[in-house]
């Protein structure tokens, strides 16, 4: 199996440098490396080219001349892995994201044992995320998959992990095959649910695994979850679940019943525990209002002008007509 990780960096170039470390010092190399700049205004650019030299032709940088958000960072970094056909897996990652030794040994000594036992039909895995304290992040515990029977959760549990219906982003293992059936993630998601409607996506229809031995520390500020406060970012978390539940075909119609009351009790916690609730009700009209009212570009729309190098911007194309037809088959149901 060979594998690529991508890691899209803004503005944290010493949080970036230690991820690029752990990177390097993987106990089963990673094959390839591409690690997407988001137009950062800090020296995140430079610290990338410097930790990039010592992998030679298996590195690359791609620097952005526009901040796209984790959703177009990650669709233009997922391009380029998969335009190489040699690859089988893409790691991704965030630039707070800081890998065990054996993360990437784990994951895959977990696809082995799942490939042993049937057909291997897994198409992401998720790594165990942990805070700064060595104990689990709340902001990114999976959830096993709902209604998973017997025989999948047995299989899992076989391969040391737990089914699971998505993940988020720091630290996913996409199937490059499935990346390239599917397409890519929704640039214009910009940030929060890409990677929910992305990896639900992929696996619908699909395994997904989520492998305990595989060991990442997500140093965020504060070890908090995802219905804290959030401020203005409050937007997209509205704008972008409305998108899901409209515009995908990553949910079956019984989970999006489930998850939207999921998401209406979520909402709920943050206006609860919010010091600016004022905020948090503008961001609802706005966001309520564009999930509505609008739906989101195409990718390779969001992403012309970007600064996206030609060869990853024609593989680029070709996957965003995959997610336009995913789209188009989701609005004739």
């Amino acid at each position: 199996m060979r594998v690529t990780a991508v890691l899209v960096a803004y503005n944290r170039r010493d949080l970036l440098r230690e991820s690029l470390a752990a990177l390097a010092a993987q106990s089963r190399p990673v094959d390839r490396l591409v690690v997407v700049d988001n137009a950062s205004d800090d020296d995140s650019a430079a610290v990338a080219a410097e930790m990039l030299e010592h992998w030679g032709e298996r590195g690359r940088l791609i620097r952005l001349t526009e901040n796209t958000g984790g959703a177009g960072g990650f669709a233009t970094g997922i391009a380029a892995a998969v335009a190489e056909e040699c690859i089988d897996w893409v790691w991704v990652m965030d630039d707070d994201t800081v890998p065990g030794p054996d993360a990437l040994a784990g994951a895959l000594a977990a696809h082995q044992r799942y490939r042993e036992s049937g057909q291997d039909d897994l198409a992401v895995m998720g790594s165990r995320v942990v805070w700064t304290d060595g104990e689990d992040h709340p902001m990114n515990t999976p959830k096993a998959k709902i209604r998973a029977d017997a025989t999948e959760r047995a299989r899992a549990a076989a391969a040391g992990g737990m089914e699971i219906r998505s993940i988020s982003f720091v630290s996913a293992f996409l199937r490059a095959d499935r990346v390239r059936d599917l397409g890519l993630p929704i640039a214009d998601y910009f940030l929060w649910n890409d990677d929910f409607e992305y990896s639900a996506r992929l696996l619908r229809g699909a395994r997904g695994l989520y492998v305990p031995a595989s060991v990442v520390t997500h140093k965020t500020a504060k070890r908090g979850s995802s219905d804290q406060d959030p401020g203005p970012r409050f937007f997209f978390e509205v704008r972008n679940k409305l998108w899901v539940f409209r515009t995908s075909r990553a949910l079956f119609g019984w989970e999006t019943a489930l998850y939207a009351a999921a998401t209406a009790r979520r909402w709920f916690r943050t206006f609860r525990a919010s010091s600016d609730r004022a905020q948090l009700r503008d961001c609802l009209r706005r966001g309520w209002r564009d999930g509505w009212r609008t739906a989101p570009r195409s990718t390779r729309e969001v992403l012309r002008g970007a600064g996206v190098p030609v060869d990853v911007m024609v593989a680029v194309e070709q996957l965003s007509k995959l997610e336009e037809r995913e789209r188009s088959r989701a609005s004739a149901e």
